[in-house]
């Protein structure tokens, strides 16, 4: 439990670009090229990493923030999310093994005091700029086979 109580977990600020939208903040990697979006409970953890707070006190800065009773389950939960989406800098001390508590365990706690809204973490793979693009039809001009909805670009016409 000590090691809990002394954790000073830090958000990872590089290379990452936010942006806040009502009740979750989404998160974009530039390196990984990953995209993240933090519901507020999330949000909220990863707002106050800045390594000088404790795992105990974001405990209580989440408990005034949503006017009810977290448990510290709850922030372990969000810091293992967090770091596993590398959003963290380096490993928080025994976030690994930290939540021995499973995400169904702990809705099934919070669900009966219905206060606290389970931190949740999702990401996704962005794709890059030619994988999101749309393909030339038959016959039309191009400079490479990659263009080209059928699979080459002969003499500058697909097709």
């Amino acid at each position: 439990m000590k090691a809990r109580e002394n954790s000073f977990p830090r958000a990872r600020r590089d290379g990452l670009i936010v942006q806040e939208l009502p009740d979750e903040l989404l998160v974009y990697d530039l390196v990984k090229q990953r995209a993240h979006c933090l519901n507020r409970m999330a949000a909220l953890v990863w707002n106050h990493c800045d390594g000088k707070t404790s795992v105990a006190s974001l405990v209580c800065l989440m408990e005034r923030e949503v006017n009810a009773t977290v448990e510290d389950a709850v922030v372990w939960l969000a810091l293992n999310q967090l770091s596993n989406a590398r959003l963290l800098e380096g490993r928080t001390s025994d976030s690994a093994g930290a939540s021995a508590v499973s995400r169904r365990e702990l809705i099934r706690r919070v669900a009966t005091a219905a206060a606290v809204a389970v931190p949740l973490v999702s990401s996704i793979i962005v794709p890059e700029a030619i994988q999101a693009s749309t393909c030339l039809p038959t016959g039309s001009v191009c400079t490479t086979s990659a263009q080209c909805c059928v699979p080459i670009c002969n003499a500058g016409i697909c097709g």
